[in-house]
């Protein structure tokens, strides 16, 4: 998952002009992308959530110290990448997904505060 995440933010550099350095504050630049992304009538959805979602994720993971596993998502049938974080198990990929399939309600600032609020303060960086 850290190597699609660093392809994101290499991508986001070269194709548009936008900079993922792994921080909170580079969220609003992925969800600008995204909306982009989602524009394209070329879209290979599953590439772009793997992409994209694997950012997100690792943006949350080292914020707060989090591990990468794969589990069912809750209602479904097959294993994808999840993030556990104090406790919590967060499914990145699929937020992406509903972002590039259900539109600005699901807007990625939202979540990261949303997510944020919850976890509280960063891990300590030693």
């Amino acid at each position: 998952m850290e190597g699609y995440a660093q392809a994101a933010a290499e991508l986001a550099r070269s194709e548009f002009s936008q900079k993922l350095d792994f921080t909170s504050e580079s969220i609003d630049s992925l969800d600008e992308i995204l909306v982009r992304v989602g524009e394209s009538p070329e879209l290979d959805i599953d590439f772009e959530v793997r992409l994209w979602g694997s950012y997100l994720g690792e943006v949350l993971r080292r914020r707060y110290a989090g591990t990468w596993e794969m589990t069912q998502y809750p209602g479904g049938i097959a294993a994808v990448p999840a993030v556990e974080l104090r406790g919590s198990r967060l499914f990145p990929l699929m937020k992406v997904f509903r972002r590039l399939t259900e539109g600005e309600e699901e807007d990625l600032r939202t979540f990261f505060s949303m997510v944020t609020e919850r976890l509280g303060k960063p891990a300590q960086v030693n």
